[in-house]
């Protein structure tokens, strides 16, 4: 089906992954296949993966209505969506249910207090924690998010103390609910982002839920403790570890890349949707890609 949004000219937003159109008191959606990673938007777009999201956000924010309301009004296109326009509160609510990314960063180097949390000693990377943990961030529109307190939050007018306490537990509500569904299709949910907007009627879930792009979801069947899980991950995580591997981010992506995180964004959705398990999928390891990259590099490929 083609987009609507053929017939409506550019863009009122752009961000880095989506394209928005104002309609008033309705927004439209517009999920592309651009992929970002370090604050950077790669040159290389990722075929299909914009239609894997916009099915993602479709089939979770749906299922968790009862949870917490959202934004979703209803799909327009394989890759757009009409949703309530709302006040975006600048805020990225992360909560980790595990201990990875930037946070076993800080705890491997000795930070044993996030967000206001002590965690026990002796945590390998990829442990689950004893309980999940609320990780908030500013929202910059350049530049990397910071981390922030609720005082400060709350002090510097992001939101009140009413709206802080509804939205933390909103977080931790929500997180739950998408972490039991991911278990049922076999997944960890390992740790997720929840942004929400206010309306007239009150506060709502926007943006998009678990996704390719904003969770690490991990295959349990995988899953290792102590170490990287990036080989059969179905999220971002995979393509910001080549990165760094290779030590370049606006190079072009060679085609084993842009296959392998096409094969992780649609793969999430369908795992997620029961259409397909892990081992379904084709996934290649890091080292794997590595080597298949080289190969393109010495016939003349993108790399």
């Amino acid at each position: 089906m083609a987009s609507e949004c053929v017939d409506r000219g550019s863009p009122s937003w752009r961000g880095k992954v989506k394209d928005i159109y104002d309609m008033g008191d309705r927004l439209l959606i517009v999920f592309t296949d651009r992929i970002s990673a370090f604050d950077e938007v790669l040159p290389d777009p990722i075929p299909g993966k914009g239609v894997a999201l916009s099915e993602m956000s479709v089939l979770l924010l749906g299922m968790s209505r009862g949870v917490y309301p959202n934004h979703l009004l209803r799909r327009v296109d394989e890759r757009s969506v009409e949703v309530v326009k709302a006040s975006r509160i600048d805020l990225e609510f992360i909560v980790r249910g595990y201990l990875y990314g930037s946070a076993w960063r800080a705890y491997s180097r000795g930070r044993t207090t996030i967000s206001g949390v002590e965690l026990p000693p002796g945590l390998r990377m990829a442990d689950e924690l004893p309980e999940p943990v609320l990780t908030p961030t500013t929202k910059s529109q350049v530049g990397h998010d910071e981390e922030i307190s609720a005082r400060d939050a709350v002090s510097s007018g992001l939101l009140t103390w009413d709206e802080w306490r509804e939205l933390e537990e909103a977080s931790l509500r929500l997180y739950d609910f998408y972490r039991r569904v991911a278990s049922s299709r076999g997944l960890i949910l390992a740790d997720a982002k929840f942004e929400f907007g206010r309306t007239r009627d009150g506060l709502i879930q926007i943006d998009e839920p678990p996704t390719h792009d904003s969770a690490r979801i991990w295959p349990s069947e995988y899953y290792e403790p102590g170490k990287r899980q990036e080989d059969h991950c179905l999220d971002k995580e995979f393509l910001r570890a080549y990165l760094r591997e290779v030590g370049c981010v606006r190079c072009g992506l060679p085609g084993v890349v842009v296959d392998q995180v096409a094969r992780r964004a649609m793969g999430a959705y369908r795992v997620m949707a029961g259409a397909a398990r892990p081992e379904d999928l084709g996934l290649l390891g890091l080292d794997e890609v590595m080597e298949a990259a080289k190969g393109e590099l010495r016939s003349g490929g993108n790399i």
